[in-house]
């Protein structure tokens, strides 16, 4: 018998703008142990239980068999495994059974989830909805880029969980919209990020938010000593579990790897023909930069590939949209940032591309366990710079990796098409016979209505500048550029309509035309009240000009030059 366990994100979008999540459709896409216990075995609801099997999990993946008996009891818990193998449920089915549902109409949270992204708490708080469906859960996505009023007004209602990010979290909560006083039970989702140095503040204002007494449970695929040692000073006597099978390295052997030493100018060209092996799924490409992730969304789409990008610089409508039209297969390649790699899963996912080499193994970890989730196949495929090779063999110690010295590799090297599988007749552009794809463009992008509503928005392909004409990604635009093209922002077009300043001008010479014709002999001009107006002012600069300068001081002595 073959059940599965959950995926942790749905394909599900969220609503234009209310923040209140429908229950999305729990995925089970890898097969279990016929001996797993089931959902039904524990003290869970008959009607979470029911809704589970609905999707067709029935048994438990060994994250959740070993989570599910102390997270019942309301003990505390540290929860290690490798990304894809159902942490979300792990936390989420006692986290359901635990609290009173269904609640009173404007009833305050009784559950809070803590993630480290906008993209994982959607993900999460759609696993949640769906599994809580039947009871009457109301989960409400607390996080920046949305406008503060749908997500105000969703509070007011009545909320059962609030799933956000740290940052909209406490704004609301130290505004007095949203309460944490009735908060039974609060999760940190990947925690080794979100107990880091950059997330710690917040986590610790929030923690001052919500009763002592609280059941919390830290869940995340890597879990280093120091942030063990860290974690455990907001836990209370928490167990520590993990399904690693009693390694302390992260397993990353279910999932083919290759590494090549690549160089930068061949980069994207060696990334076009990768793109062509037989039978590709979706594709994430991770880059170390912004500026590099949006570089090479552009060449790849140059090349005819469907490609979207999702990084800082875009806003969330941007970044929802090119995730919404990668999940539903518009667009079968995304380039992100490491902002993608913590806890994002997308059913389909059979390769991984690591444009450049992560920094550390954790990074390393997260970035190749977006394939091969639940069980399924996945290829990962890192090229090295030859500046990162030293980061790189680190990586390698650390995850006791045979890649410690890449082969040199290009575009066209044979090995290359062999060890992927590359037919050899690709080439560097994708072939119109198989640009089939809808592609971004064919997704709507969302007016959320927060402050970077209008940030990050893309023009249609038909009405984007040529590649070398476009805007760079600092900010910037190359000569080529700066062109009378109308700039676009938002909706709103705006074009320089004021007509350039008419100067006359004459070049004169200590007052006299340079030309050598004869000077104006007319009077000179009179003020308004009949006397003679004031001459003009000339400035002249440096030690070459006719008239005086202050060489001790450096300053420009203004001459007057009026007409002989």
């Amino acid at each position: 018998m073959t059940d599965s366990p959950p995926s942790e994100a749905s394909d599900a979008t969220p609503a234009d703008a209310d923040p209140v999540v429908e229950p999305a459709q729990l995925v089970a896409a890898a097969p279990v142990l016929e001996e797993s216990p089931a959902f039904s075995d524990f003290d869970i609801r008959p009607e979470i239980v029911a809704a589970l099997a609905d999707a067709g999990i029935v048994r438990t993946f060994a994250i959740q068999e070993l989570t599910l008996p102390i997270a019942l009891a309301g003990s505390d818990l540290i929860g290690q495994a490798r990304t894809g193998t159902g942490k979300t449920l792990g936390f989420g089915v006692p986290l359901l059974n635990r609290i009173t549902l269904p609640s009173a109409p404007g009833a305050a949270a009784q559950a809070l989830v803590i993630a480290p992204t906008r993209e994982l708490a959607v993900q999460v708080a759609g696993d949640l909805a769906a599994a809580g469906a039947k009871v009457g859960a109301r989960v409400v996505t607390i996080y920046g880029g949305r406008a503060y009023e749908p997500q105000v007004e969703a509070l007011r209602r009545g909320v059962d969980v609030v799933v956000g990010t740290p940052g909209r979290l406490l704004d609301l909560a130290q505004q007095g919209h949203l309460v944490l006083g009735a908060v039974q039970i609060l999760v940190l989702d990947e925690a080794d990020e979100m107990l880091d140095l950059g997330f710690l503040p917040d986590i610790e204002r929030l923690m001052k938010l919500v009763p002592a007494q609280r059941q919390t449970m830290l869940f995340s695929a890597t879990m280093p000593g120091p942030i063990v040692s860290l974690a455990r000073t907001f836990l209370n006597q928490p167990v520590q579990i993990r399904a690693e099978h009693g390694t302390h390295t992260p397993r990353t052997d279910h999932i083919d790897q290759f590494a090549y030493r690549a160089h930068a100018m061949d980069k994207v060209e060696m990334i076009a023909r990768i793109l062509q092996v037989r039978d590709r799924g979706l594709t994430m490409i991770f880059t170390r930069t912004k500026r590099t992730a949006q570089k090479v969304a552009d060449d790849l789409e140059d090349r005819g590939f469907a490609v979207a990008a999702v990084h800082g610089d875009l806003g969330q409508g941007a970044r929802e949209q090119a995730l919404r039209a990668f999940r539903t297969g518009k667009v079968d390649v995304l380039v992100a940032t490491d902002v993608a790699a913590r806890g994002l899963d997308v059913e389909g996912i059979t390769h991984v591309i690591n444009y450049q080499a992560p920094e550390d193994q954790m990074n390393y970890v997260h970035r190749i366990g977006r394939t091969a989730r639940a069980g399924a196949s996945g290829t990962a495929v890192t090229l090295v710079d030859w500046d990162d090779l030293p980061r790189w063999k680190l990586i390698c110690d650390a995850l006791e990796l045979p890649f410690h010295e890449p082969v040199e590799t290009y575009s066209t090297s044979e090995h290359l098409y062999l060890e992927l599988g590359i037919p050899p007749e690709a080439k560097g552009m994708l072939p119109n016979s198989k640009r089939t794809r809808a592609g971004l463009d064919a997704e709507e992008l969302e007016d959320l209505g927060g402050r970077d509503r209008t940030k990050g928005a893309r023009p249609a392909r038909g009405e984007r500048p040529p590649a070398g004409r476009r805007e760079r990604s600092d900010g910037g635009r190359s000569d080529a550029g700066r062109s009378a093209t109308p700039r676009q922002d938002g909706d709103a077009t705006r074009t320089a309509t004021k007509p350039a300043a008419d100067r006359n001008r004459r070049r004169t010479r200590a007052g006299r035309p340079a030309d050598g014709t004869a000077p104006d002999t007319t009077s000179p001009a009179t003020s308004e009240d009949g006397g003679a107006a004031r001459p003009r002012r000339r400035r002249r600069r440096g030690a070459g000009s006719d008239g005086p300068t202050d060489s001790a001081s450096g300053s420009v002595a203004a001459v007057e030059a009026t007409d002989d």
